[in-house]
């Protein structure tokens, strides 16, 4: 279990978007601290720029050195870390949105499942940082995250 991931994540439970003209600078600065400063709305996609951010936290944080996709697209999440089967709370999920086949996606952080639903801690569900529960058939992989 990932315990570290997963408490930074949970840090930041509530941090949502911000509606109208404003922007939340908290959604914003998860982009600046990956790398990603040109992001200047919170309307731009923010679920991969999160776990990168949660990634770069707990590195800082805890000293580890855990791999990051720096990237802001959901799917290249399937590049980070290995596949696994049996997922453990603190792991990568990465769903399919739109088609299977389709470019996009989403990605967090596994918290548990049921037969039919995968619960996941991530940034841009709803709008903000969450845990939410999702059809498990949407699936791509889970991947888990280890130190060098």
């Amino acid at each position: 279990m990932n315990w570290k991931l997963l408490n930074t994540a949970l840090s930041q439970i509530g941090t949502k978007e911000t509606v109208g003209k404003l922007h939340n600078p908290e959604v914003l600065k998860y982009f600046v601290d990956i790398g990603h400063s040109w992001v200047k709305d919170d309307e731009t996609a923010w679920c991969s720029a999160f776990v990168n951010w949660v990634v770069y936290e707990t590195n800082s944080k805890y000293q580890t050195d855990f791999p990051k996709s720096d990237k802001l697209n959901a799917r290249s999440w399937l590049n980070v870390g290995h596949k696994v089967s049996k997922p453990e709370i603190g792991d990568i999920v990465v769903l399919w949105r739109s088609s299977r086949t389709s470019w996009k996606g989403h990605v967090g952080i596994f918290v548990r499942e049921t037969p039919n639903w995968i619960y996941i801690l991530g940034g841009n569900q709803g709008n903000k940082v969450s845990i939410q529960a999702y059809r498990k058939n949407r699936l791509l992989e889970y991947r888990r995250l280890t130190t060098h």
